[in-house]
């Protein structure tokens, strides 16, 4: 059983991610709205895998990848963003990210990148 945490300024995004997590893969340890939050409940529950948004307030998804990568550098960050701007998801992969999905994304599609990050 991994625990997970999800980063998103969306509640709704937060939601789906939450009902659509495979129960006897994932348990949901913290919930973010924005990587301030994260890095603090980061250290709080220490996941072993984290969804991240890019956009939010506060501090980004790069940002927050970069010093949550600074932390554990073994964490398994899978960024879930609207961007249709490929550029960000690359930097966010540099950084340390090891998967990226896009928004709109159905469940099977979640289930399936979580999965493969949690793989090798």
């Amino acid at each position: 059983m991994l625990s997970l945490m999800i980063v998103d300024d969306s509640n709704i995004i937060r939601r789906k991610i939450e009902r659509c997590h495979d129960s006897d893969k994932f348990t949901v340890v913290a919930s973010a709205s924005n990587g301030t939050q994260a890095l603090q409940l980061y250290k709080e529950t220490r996941p072993q895998v984290v969804t991240m948004d890019l956009t939010m307030p506060e501090m980004d998804g790069i940002a927050c990848i970069q010093q949550l990568m600074a932390i554990d550098s073994g964490l398994r960050i899978l960024v879930i963003s609207a961007l249709s701007d490929k550029a960000t998801g690359i930097e966010a992969l540099k950084k340390g990210a090891r998967g990226f999905l896009c928004k709109p994304f159905t469940d099977e599609q979640l289930l399936e990148a979580l999965t493969e990050l949690t793989e090798d």
